[in-house]
């Protein structure tokens, strides 16, 4: 036999071998589909594809031929992300509002293969992934501007969903009228209250009056609806578009840097991750002196640090709260347990809602 057959020889072989070592990963990558799907988690995984990429291009002794293995992982990832995003084409997010609304907006950015479907309020949006409508929900928690989204919380707490994962997107409010209609025509501005308020400087200066909706974009379809140059909503470019309605003003909103936090809630819990780093969880504690003194400084105990603390009354006793805590570190780890399980000494009622590796820019 030559060089040259016993070389082809060889890559018959080898070929021979990876097809089904191929088979085998597009299987597994098929079961990832089938997990992502039903814990509300996005395909794209930016930092676990570079940590494999850097971990296994070390496993090329050769140098010479490292880079050329780096591109080889790089379409093998691809490949498995082009299957996965073809798998969760039936998969359904609810959110709440129409489309055109910045949680479809976010939702369509974390979930671009994805059926969105709207709700017409926070509750009805959770109660569809409860019922087993949908399989999760994009829900805001928090906006930087305006502050917490206390109806989304108050759903954490009482509640049967899990959180599991949170995403940060920028928003940027707009005046949204009808064709033809300029600033100088409007006296009236409909949106959502958090719109509303992120934009009060601007509606002061200008003299408008103000109209709570639902949410934006349904602010934008009545306005739509309404066919008034006297009226205009506060909102998205993506609801002007939907609703055919012009931006007479870009980027009105008080804040440079605002920003909402969403999170995807859904029926099942994902597994924990070494990488996990942020969790949110909640309580009630006893009522005793100095429980809640006491819940704080054993999650500082074990060397977790609190991010962030807030209280909300739970509606079923007068001045009885349950605690809306974030905190950093890994609490699945041994630390984590030790001290989930000291917490239970001063907490009534301690309900983890979720962890995560952290937090991500959409």
């Amino acid at each position: 036999m030559s060089e040259l057959q016993n070389a082809r020889e060889i890559i018959n072989k080898v070929d021979k071998e990876m097809a089904r070592l191929f088979e085998i990963r597009m299987d597994a990558a098929k079961e990832v589909a089938k997990y992502k799907k039903e814990n509300g988690l996005p395909i794209d995984d930016f930092v676990r594809e570079n940590e494999i990429i850097k971990r296994n291009s070390n496993y090329i002794e050769n140098e010479e031929y490292r880079s050329y293995y780096v591109n080889f992982l790089k379409k093998n990832i691809k490949l498995s992300k082009d299957l996965q995003h073809r798998l969760l084409e039936g998969m359904t997010v609810a959110y709440s509002g129409v489309e055109g609304a910045f949680a479809n907006v976010a939702a369509r950015r974390i979930f671009p293969d994805a059926r969105c479907i709207p709700y017409a309020d926070f509750k009805a949006a959770y109660r569809a992934v409860e019922k087993g409508e949908c399989d999760c929900v994009i829900l805001p928690i928090e906006n930087s501007f305006n502050g917490d989204v206390g109806n989304v919380l108050d759903l954490a707490f009482f509640g049967s969903l899990y959180i599991n994962g949170v995403y940060e997107a920028e928003i940027v409010q707009n005046l949204l009228g009808v064709k033809g209609a300029r600033i100088s025509d409007i006296k009236k501005v409909i949106s959502h209250p958090q719109a509303l308020g992120q934009c009060a400087t601007y509606i002061d200066n200008h003299g408008f009056e103000s109209e709570d909706a639902v949410n934006t974009a349904i602010a934008a379809k009545m306005v739509a609806e309404m066919s008034d140059k006297s009226i205009a909503a506060i909102g998205s470019a993506e609801a002007a578009q939907q609703f055919g309605l012009q931006i007479i003003s870009e980027k009105i909103n008080d804040s440079g840097t605002n920003t909402t936090r969403f999170a995807i809630f859904s029926r099942s819990n994902r597994t924990p991750q070494q990488g996990d780093e942020r969790f949110i969880m909640m309580f009630t504690v006893k009522n005793a002196a100095g429980s809640l003194g006491e819940a704080i400084s054993v999650i500082g105990k074990y060397g977790f640090n609190l991010r962030a603390l807030k209280s909300r009354p739970t509606k079923e006793l007068v001045w009885d709260y349950f605690f809306y805590v974030e905190g950093e570190g890994n609490i699945n780890s041994q630390e984590g347990e030790a001290m989930l399980e000291q917490l239970k000494d001063c907490c009534s009622n301690l309900k983890i809602a979720g962890s995560y590796e952290k937090e991500i820019h959409i």
